[in-house]
């Protein structure tokens, strides 16, 4: 597959883990499987799990991973990312671990080597925060939550 390749992200796999690979050649997001010694998992109705995956990552100074659910697990099943998008610190290097939750009134079953996320790579910006006595005026101010409607008309 070519591809624009904008960084590079030293992995270690364990324990039968699989890298991770964009799906196509365009793709933003990663997949990244399941890695389970023990066969399978279980996630219980309206529950969540931290699904292992033996992928251990480095990545350069000034980027981040972020885990991101999986569009076919949503709509297929329920099953999403709990903390999405979760986000792995260039200075981190355990075991990336996806805490997926069933929304759904099934269980469902995690199998070795499922796709069950994607991680994203971004650059990301170290911002310095300033104390400051106020803010400038604009028109939204301070309304959030709804405060622009829901119609665009």
């Amino acid at each position: 597959m070519d591809s624009v390749k904008d960084c590079n992200v030293k992995v270690v796999l364990k324990g039968g883990a699989r890298l991770p690979v964009y799906s196509s050649s365009q793709a933003a997001g990663a997949d990244i499987c399941a890695c389970l010694v023990d066969g399978s998992l279980v996630i219980e109705p309206h529950k969540w799990l931290a699904v292992p995956t033996g992928v251990s990552i480095e990545l350069p100074v000034g980027y981040e991973a972020q885990v991101r659910p999986r569009s076919g697990l949503a709509a297929k099943f329920g099953v999403t990312t709990l903390n999405a998008p979760g986000t792995i610190d260039s200075d981190y290097r355990g075991e990336i671990r996806v805490i997926l939750i069933n929304h759904s009134d099934v269980p469902f079953v995690i199998n070795d080597g499922d796709r069950i996320a994607q991680l994203v790579i971004a650059r990301h910006e170290t911002a310095s925060f300033e104390p400051s006595e106020g803010l400038s005026a604009t028109t939204r101010g301070e309304g959030g939550f709804g405060s622009t409607g829901i119609s665009s008309k």
